[in-house]
This record gives structure tokens, C-alpha cells and sequence, in this order.
């Protein structure tokens, strides 16, 4: 009966070893929990971003608009007869360049 009680033991603290600290343990599983969340966000994030730049390319197919405005703003273009004026900050007093 002695042995019984001892192998029932060791068998508890065996199982009781896996669940805290072995393989599927309880912090194991919380931390995979943890991360799944995190990646759900960053998921959601990007199908955000997708959906912008999707609507962005939708624009530029059809819309002259918009093209003009991106050769404006990344290209620095002019239309025929317009002025382009920069304006430039004066650097702080004492300032070096």
C-alpha cells in the first residue's frame, strides 16, 4: 500500500510539472493566447493599410485628379503657364548651415 501511495505521488507531481512548467504548460498557453491577440491587431492594422492603398490605386486608375496630385506632391511638377515659388525658412540667428 506504501509503494501505491508513492507512485500515485511522483505520478501527481509529474502531471503537476507539465501543467506549470513543461510542454502546453499553463504559461505557455497564456503567452501564445498573448501573442495570437497581438498579431489579431496587427492583422486588423494591415487590412487598414490595405484597404487605403487599394483605394489609392483605384483612384489613380480612373480619376485624372489624383494623378496630378502625386506627380504635384512626390514629382514636384508643374502644369504649363503655372510659377513655382519656393519659399525657403532664414536659418535661426548664429545658425550655421
Amino acid at each position: 500500500m506504501r509503494w501505491l501511495i508513492v507512485i500515485l505521488l511522483l505520478l501527481l507531481g509529474l502531471l503537476q510539472y507539465r501543467l506549470w512548467v513543461g510542454e502546453g504548460s499553463l504559461a505557455e498557453v497564456h503567452a501564445l493566447r498573448g501573442e495570437i491577440a497581438r498579431q489579431h491587431e496587427e492583422l486588423a492594422a494591415m487590412r487598414v493599410r490595405n484597404a487605403a492603398l487599394q483605394a489609392e490605386v483605384q483612384s489613380l486608375r480612373e480619376g485624372f485628379d489624383a494623378l496630378e496630385e502625386r506627380a504635384r506632391s512626390d514629382l514636384g511638377m508643374i502644369k504649363r503657364g503655372e510659377i513655382f515659388l519656393q519659399i525657403l525658412d532664414e536659418p535661426a540667428h548664429g545658425a550655421t548651415r
